[in-house]
């Protein structure tokens, strides 16, 4: 197996993700607390990295002086800190985010097709709202390389009272593999409970994070309809 270490440091960010911290004052977040083994999704050959300290003195950024620097320390960098992706910002662009019949989003739907879900949008075309309303509907993002997500954020259309109430999650490493849904404690794929109106935002936090180029939300249960405005929290290292 041959190893990369852009893709080492991605599993020391998971290996370390029940470090990974809640944001202080955030009343209005749902916190998920997921335990699931993180051993059942990195290979053996990165376990030995558990039993590596993880108290990190380092400086700087990414790359590879930080590395070095981990190499060097014999440590590992601790994740206490969560970045928005870009949902929000635009710095996920249009074409990274897909949906379930998209072809068919033409029309007065092509306002609110999936490229719209972007936390805090307003105005004419606010969210995501599936033409469509069952369980066999998603929303789906490409990251464009790996990624380490820590969170998901949601809110419900910003005009009309329309949400998701409860969605599950998928992810894969590249688009050959299948997709595997994020499970709990118990091995059951997890449900994530969503919005109770169309404002205000709730956040449920991934522990183990979830390392993945691709990600789903499937939703479960919804308001009227599924509608949603979202962004996804990526996991960072203190020492970035």
């Amino acid at each position: 197996m041959e190893l990369h270490w852009n893709n080492v440091l991605v599993l020391l960010f998971l290996l370390e993700a029940g470090k990974c911290g809640k944001p202080e004052d955030d009343t209005s977040a749902t916190y998920v607390d997921n335990e699931t083994s993180t051993k059942a999704l990195i290979p053996n050959e990165f376990l030995q990295w558990q039993s590596k300290s993880s108290k990190c003195e380092c400086q700087g950024g990414y790359g590879s002086s930080l590395i070095n620097r981990m190499i060097a320390s014999d440590c590992m960098p601790e994740c206490p800190y969560h970045k928005p992706v870009g949902f929000e910002s635009g710095a996920v662009t249009s074409d990274q985010i897909i949906c379930s019949n998209q072809e068919q989003y033409t029309g007065w739907y092509s306002s609110w097709a999936a490229n719209k879900a972007r936390l805090n949008s307003q105005g004419f075309g606010c969210a995501w709202l599936s033409k469509f309303q069952d369980n066999g509907q998603w929303l789906q993002i490409d990251f464009k390389e790996i990624k380490v997500i820590s969170g998901i954020m949601t809110q419900g259309r910003c005009d009309v009272d329309e949400w998701i109430t409860k969605y599950s999650v998928q992810y894969k490493m590249n688009e050959t593999l299948n997709w595997v849904y994020y499970k709990d404690q118990t091995g059951n794929n997890r449900v994530f409970y969503g919005n109770a109106d169309r404002s205000s935002t709730v956040q449920n936090f991934l522990r183990p994070p979830i390392v993945a180029r691709y990600i789903r939300l499937l939703p479960l249960g919804w308001h009227v309809r599924i509608a949603v405005r979202m962004e996804l929290l990526e996991c960072m290292s203190k020492c970035a």
